[in-house]
């Protein structure tokens, strides 16, 4: 972690808070808006971090948004993102050779792979030149950050979650968010489709303790690594060897026989009791919402050890843009290629990250017959972690870049109709709070790989346009047309919502000559000019089967939150909001530096 606040200091993308501030709110607030400035504002070391409840002043940093720029990802990885994905393209293809040449070439791409595979040292590690076992194990003398008011306790964010299967063949490094219960437990957010949850399943059946360590810091390379989504059973430890041509030097950790980086520059390690669950939550989490208390594993803590001087490394989630960001960036591009064996016609996608990531995709292929793309939606919807996608575009190659939001959005709409919708049902992330049930829901695929004839409506100004949606709708509020000059303009409406979206929708029937694609939104909380938030709030809300609605030409869409008007049984989470007090007393630091503008922009 040193090496790495030099480096980023070197290259003027860190910012070093001196001023005390607190574990509780006022850090993650003030990275919460760093990393919402253009180009991902800085990285954030707080050197002077206190625990205000418990009286405590922490002698090691903070740091946090280390991944938070596009410029600051290739600097943690040492090169390029995009050379990363052409050496996995290159293996992926790699064929047997025929001359001589060849054969010499292979095998010093062969001989390079060596250095891929973690190595195990003897003796102790860096990271254990510190111990605390027994009675001296205490989380809360760990800088663990409550981020949002609601959260149910002080969490780590970006713990590298080290675990083996029962039999020690395969080993696993997830990350998780880890919540502290007390000074010598932890819950363990593993959901059920993770491989750490495909473990415990393992030593609950045969009723043993698991074994769990988690580490934190060291090259942040480990801590992307864990997020890497490779298949059932692959070490993510040898994406470090892959991307820094080393592998990962590991050492046993004291307690369990799960093996960590020598270099991190904390270890706590423990055991899972799998017959026994403590509720877990809530916690203000990626997707802009709260994620609501649920059952999940203990930890028992066992030890905890660490570096002499560490750095304790931490980030922040909530409403995008976020540090996630530019993560998820890295890892699309890694595994592009990993996903081309999957779907082979593919030729691009992009998930944007106003739509949570798992909300919405834009897939670019070739299509080279009828009904193509919707093969294409079953193959993602299948296919690792691309099954979680809520909403999937698909577009053929002709289509502009996919991150040009502007004119990708004209292209979908000059070539979309009713008939390119198709909506089916699949698995869902536990994070998402819109479906009628926990981890199954409605999946949305929109094929535009084929333009589509479609009469353009009468377009009507705003003004009028609303004075007649208010009189069909006498709970309409406000109304803004997107997209204007398309086929399918988009009509967003926001609505006190005293009744089922559908019956708004209904009511517009005698409109649909001025209209093509109705969005519902709640007046409350949303603007409905602005359509970054826009598409945040609508893809969380969703759920397509009940969301939906089409009559004639016009589509509509509910991105409400639910109720009873919608025979919705399930908890509605809050928005994660920022808490006002907090943001007033890091003005009053001045240490709070965001603008208004951006402020309103991204509803903090």
């Amino acid at each position: 972690m040193k090496k790495t606040i030099e480096l980023l200091k070197k290259n003027d993308e860190l910012r070093v808070i001196d001023i005390e501030l607190d574990i509780y709110l006022e850090i993650p607030h003030l990275a919460y808006a760093e990393v919402k400035k253009k180009d991902g504002g800085k990285a954030l070391l707080f050197t002077n971090v206190v625990d205000k409840k418990n009286g405590i002043k922490f002698d090691e940093s903070v740091a946090m948004n280390l991944f938070g720029s596009y410029r600051r990802c290739e600097l943690l990885f040492g090169r390029t993102i995009e050379s990363v994905a052409d050496e996995i393209t290159k293996l992926l293809h790699m064929k047997p050779p025929e001359k001589f040449f060849d054969k010499l070439s292979m095998a010093r791409e062969l001989f390079s792979l060596k250095n891929i595979f973690p190595k195990r040292l003897k003796g102790n590690g860096a990271c254990q030149q510190i111990k605390y076992l027994d009675n001296e194990i205490d989380l809360y003398k760990l800088p663990v950050l409550t981020t949002w008011e609601q959260d149910g306790g002080p969490f780590i964010t970006m713990g590298q979650v080290y675990t083996q299967s029962l039999d020690g063949e395969m080993v696993n490094l997830g990350m998780y968010r880890l919540q502290v219960y007390d000074k010598n437990h932890l819950g363990m957010h593993w959901q059920i489709h993770k491989d750490s949850s495909h473990f415990f399943d393992q030593y609950q059946k045969v009723g043993k303790k698991m074994p769990v360590t988690v580490a934190i810091g060291g090259d942040p390379l480990y801590t992307w690594c864990a997020t890497a989504p490779l298949p059932y059973g692959v070490n993510e430890l040898l994406m470090y060897g892959l991307i820094k041509k080393e592998p990962a030097k590991l050492v046993k950790s004291l307690t369990t026989p799960l093996y960590i980086p020598q270099d991190v520059d904390y270890v706590i390690e423990g055991w899972v009791d799998t017959a026994e669950m403590r509720i877990e939550g809530p916690f203000g989490d990626h997707t802009g919402y709260y994620t609501l208390e649920e059952p999940y594993p203990v930890m028992e803590v066992s030890a905890i050890t660490m570096k002499k001087n560490p750095i304790f490394l931490a980030t922040v989630v909530g409403k995008p843009p976020l540090e996630d960001k530019y993560m998820g960036w890295a890892t699309g591009k890694i595994f592009f290629p990993l996903l081309k064996t999957t779907a082979p016609d593919l030729l691009d996608y992009h998930m944007p990250e106003n739509a949570g990531f798992h909300n919405l995709i834009l897939a670019k292929m070739q299509p080279h017959y009828k009904g193509h793309a919707k093969q294409f939606m079953h193959a993602f919807w299948g296919a690792g972690q691309m099954s979680f996608v809520k909403h999937a575009i698909f577009l053929d190659e002709k289509a502009p870049k996919l991150d040009g939001y502007e004119s990708v959005s004209a292209y979908i709409l000059d070539r979309f109709t009713p008939k390119s919708l198709f909506i089916t049902e699949g698995i869902l992330d536990a994070l998402d709070h819109s479906s009628p049930e926990s981890l199954v829901g409605g999946k949305l695929g929109i094929d535009v790989t084929a333009a589509q004839k479609q009469e353009a409506p009468e377009l009507l100004g705003d003004d009028e346009l609303l004075l007649r949606v208010k009189k069909a709708i006498p709970d309409a509020v406000n109304l803004h047309q997107f997209m204007r000059r398309t086929n399918n303009p988009i009509t967003v409406i926001s609505v006190n919502k005293t009744k089922n979206v559908k019956q708004y929708f209904d009511a517009l029937s005698e409109l649909n000559a001025h209209m093509r694609v109705v969005v519902f939104v709640d007046a409350a909380k949303n603007d409905v000019f602005n359509a970054y938030m826009l598409v945040w709030r609508v893809t969380n809300n969703m759920d397509a089967i009940r969301d939906v609605f089409i009559s004639g030409l016009m589509v509509g869409v509910d991105g409400t939150n639910k109720n009873i008007f919608d025979g919705f049984n399930r908890r509605w989470p809050d928005d994660v909001d920022c808490t006002l007090s907090v943001v007033e007393s890091l003005k009053s630091k001045g240490v709070w530096d965001l603008s208004e503008n951006l402020y309103e922009k991204f509803q903090l």
